[in-house]
């Protein structure tokens, strides 16, 4: 019996019938944040430092620490000053402009592949005394806002991903901030519509946010919110997006409706974002965090993720700085901290391994 010889394509296929199916190789997991972000999605940090609530003694690591510097660079692939580009530090007198940190702040994101949010233009507070304090007309408050919004936006115009335009203009109740706010106040509401125009002006490809505390879920606040793009929109406004800060505490239970919240301002055509989210908590004696706490703490971090990958306008994701030492929360909340995703010699929390796993996990 003469042997049988296969044609070659023969042989391949019987070898390819014969041989056990491949498995896929998972993908690779990676190991910063800005690495495990699926495409489209920027992670966040506030850049810590330059003067905060008129306390000289609060830090300023991005002048003195490398180690947090490379953190920086290394985690997060969007970066918000916390306070460089606030009034009273980028504007401390009338004819007077101070860009030195903002500057090295923009030229580091730059050097590293990130994306700037510039925070922020017209809000009530950390206003400069020279400005609350000075015995201004209405036209003359008007130019002075005018001149601010477009020399800091025009000197940065294309290299700001976003702004916070409007921060923080509605009180808890939904009703405009009319008493402590000098621009609503002096000026009427139609100052917010004018500094969205004004900053389009000076950079027409920047996004413009509305952004606030405790409007993570449907309330009264994020209501006012709500009906105050419409009116923006109906009047031609350019207002691209609305974002939900999310400084979050333990005691007060987390956000359930964060998700359907952004949506709704999604289905109104805007970008939405997490802006600031840090999760603080009541410390215990000794001032160390319990094993539960910090366990509750990364399942919020996690939660307010999976928020904003459920929504398909949410492209910016920021963590309000990073470690503890460098946090807002405790001079302005005594009793509590623990409030970020790091402890102060870098070590990840479970609430970054929460961050890590969930990036890891999202479609990209």
């Amino acid at each position: 019996m003469k042997p049988i010889r296969l044609t070659t394509t023969a042989a391949m296929a019987l070898a390819v019938f014969a041989a056990p199916t491949a498995q896929a190789a998972p993908p690779a997991q990676a190991d910063a944040l800005r690495d495990a972000a699926p495409d489209g999605l920027f992670i966040g940090s506030a850049v810590a430092g330059g003067g905060h609530h008129d306390d000289a003694s609060y830090p300023d690591p991005f002048t003195s620490d490398q180690a947090y510097r490379d953190v920086l660079a290394g985690e997060f692939s969007s970066l918000s000053p916390e306070n460089q580009m606030k009034w009273e530090y980028i504007h401390p007198a009338r004819d007077t402009y101070d860009f030195e940190t903002a500057d090295r702040i923009v030229d580091f994101a730059e050097r590293n592949g990130q994306v700037l949010r510039g925070h922020t233009l017209l809000w009530h507070s950390q206003n400069p005394e020279w400005l609350e304090s000075g015995d201004f007309s209405p036209e003359q408050l008007r130019e002075i806002l005018h001149d601010h919004i477009s020399t800091v936006v025009g000197r940065y115009a294309g290299r700001i991903q976003q702004w916070d335009v409007a921060n923080e203009i509605f009180d808890e109740s939904g009703q405009l901030r009319t008493r402590d706010n000098i621009w609503i106040r002096e000026l009427g509401p139609g100052i917010i519509a004018d500094a969205f125009r004004w900053a389009r002006e000076a950079d027409p490809n920047a996004k413009l946010f509305l952004n606030d505390y405790g409007v993570e879920s449907i309330n009264a606040k994020s209501n006012a919110y709500y009906d105050l793009v419409q009116q923006l929109q109906a009047d031609g406004v350019p207002v691209d997006g609305f974002s939900a800060q999310a400084h979050l505490d333990l005691d007060d239970g987390y956000p359930a409706d964060l998700t359907r919240n952004l949506q709704r301002f999604a289905d109104l055509g805007l970008e939405t974002a997490i802006t600031e989210l840090d999760v603080r908590m009541t410390l215990p004696e000794g001032g160390t965090p319990t094993e539960q706490q910090l366990a509750e703490q990364a399942s919020y971090y996690g939660r307010a993720l999976d928020a904003c990958l459920r929504v398909r306008t949410c492209h910016s994701f920021t963590v309000w700085g990073l470690p503890d030492k460098y946090s807002w929360v405790p001079s302005t909340f005594p009793e509590q901290g623990a409030a970020t995703i790091m402890w102060d010699d870098f070590t990840r929390k479970p609430a970054y391994d929460e961050l890590l796993d969930g990036l890891n996990a999202a479609e990209r």
